[in-house]
């Protein structure tokens, strides 16, 4: 029987520890490809490259994996791998990251690897965004191997509905501390941001984006309680942007624009 095709990109780039950790959990479940950036991209969100010419060549430092730098985005290295990498055949699972820090609530928005997972999405491809709270390079994946494999056999086997990707982050935590999963919703929490002005040697001005993460959801069913709470959260998410609740309310804007005529 052949064994399922998983595509593995990241946006912390190809040499990041975090998508070695995920190319070696995923190995043992499937064909795995890889197709990384060739440096880091964290915070491009949806951003494609139309200005120049994107280009991929191939990486051996994952022994026995196909793998690939790109000179894009991470949305870029699932366009190249889905219409030229692998334009003959069918993947059957794209997962993303694993990354280095937190895309919980509206990190969602400008996450480079959420944003990965969610053009393999569009693309008919399930796909899962794996992140862990830990921003530090040294970090250890290793307690969250069973955790992430059981995610990719479940989506492997059964799909995902309507298109939807799986927003996954894990507790920076033991093993043992960890709680288990909770599917959750997307808190509703935000970056309350701040810029550092300093003076460059010519004199000039420069900033440099700061802030502080706020949580205005006091919900026990949000992704940024389950973390709290040591439980790796796991949000269902689509590309569907539509605020389905003020569409009803919003449609005096038409009565109002007949009246104008």
């Amino acid at each position: 029987m052949e064994r399922p095709l998983i595509l593995v990109t990241n946006d912390d780039g190809a040499a990041a520890p975090g998508i070695r950790s995920l190319i070696n959990f995923a190995k043992t479940l499937g064909e795995v490809v890889v197709v990384a950036p060739d440096s880091p991209q964290s915070g491009k969100g949806h951003a494609i490259t139309i200005d120049e010419p994107i280009r991929f060549h191939p990486i051996d430092i994952f022994e026995g994996i196909e793998a690939y730098e790109c000179t894009g985005t991470p949305v870029d290295c699932v366009k190249i791998a889905k219409h030229v990498i692998l334009k003959d055949r069918q993947i059957d699972l794209c997962v993303s990251g694993i990354n280095h820090g937190s895309n919980a609530a509206i990190n969602i928005l400008y996450s480079g690897t959420l944003s990965a997972a969610m053009e393999a999405s569009l693309e008919g491809i399930p796909s899962i965004g794996f992140s862990l709270l830990d921003y530090s390079f040294s970090a250890n994946f290793d307690h969250a191997k069973s955790y992430i494999q059981h995610l990719m056999i479940y989506v492997i086997e059964n799909g995902l509905e309507h298109g939807c990707l799986l927003n996954v982050n894990i507790p920076n935590v033991t093993a043992e501390e960890i709680r288990g999963i909770r599917v959750c919703r997307q808190a509703n929490a935000r970056w309350v941001e701040e810029f550092q002005e300093a003076i460059d040697p010519r004199g000039q001005k420069y900033y440099w984006l700061t802030g502080k993460f706020i949580n205005e959801d006091e919900g026990t069913d949000t992704d940024v309680w389950a973390l709290d709470n040591y439980y790796i959260s796991v949000v269902p998410s689509m590309h569907d942007l539509t605020d389905y609740q003020s569409l009803k309310s919003l449609h005096s804007i038409e009565k109002m624009t007949i009246e104008l005529k």
